[in-house]
């Protein structure tokens, strides 16, 4: 029996203590092994100076670059702040129904909003927005229920209103998703 695995990527400078705590968090919401590698993707080409900040779509692609195995994942995590060209920013991006997501830290942080650091509150944030872009790559769109991880979060305060779970609905497709991979 084969576990699909997902690898966390850093993209340009990332704590590692964000990495191993996603790594212990996001896993069992998909049946999947996760660990993260310790090569990191470089930032800097992707940077608008205009705007101040990171094209999440091209990160995106420098991830797909590092070629994925059938059935695994790839998270890219980033200090970052990003953006597509449509939106002020993003939280992250993901390939629907692929392989490759990518999240930021960055406005995740309290200390971003002027208030005091809260690592409880900090960290539950990425564990959300990581399994919110890793849904996405297993095919799930936004979910309407706004308890959902899937819930779509245009804030932060989106992202604090939302369980770090899936709802029954979506937990059902991502079960349903990962069966035959388990059985391989």
């Amino acid at each position: 029996m084969r576990v699909p695995e997902i690898k966390i990527v850093p993209v340009g400078t990332v704590d590692q203590n964000v990495l191993d705590h996603l790594a212990l968090t996001i896993g069992g919401s998909f049946n999947a092994r996760c660990d993260s590698i310790s090569f990191t993707v470089d930032a800097k080409d992707a940077y608008h100076p205009t705007r101040g900040q990171y094209n999440s779509t091209q990160l995106l692609t420098k991830l797909l670059d590092l070629n994925v195995a059938d059935g695994n994942k790839m998270l890219g995590v980033t200090e970052v702040d990003l953006f597509i060209p449509i939106l002020t920013f993003v939280f992250g991006e993901a390939q629907l129904g692929g392989r490759v997501a990518l999240i930021s830290v960055h406005r995740l942080q309290p200390e971003f909003y002027g208030l005091p650091a809260d690592q409880r509150l900090f960290y539950s944030r990425c564990e959300k927005e990581a399994k919110h872009e890793l849904g996405h790559t297993c095919g799930l769109k936004h979910c309407r229920s706004y308890e959902c991880v899937m819930h779509v979060s245009n804030s932060v305060e989106q992202v604090d209103l939302k369980r770090s779970s899936f709802c029954a609905t979506c937990d059902v497709f991502i079960n349903d998703l990962a069966a035959p991979l388990r059985a391989v």
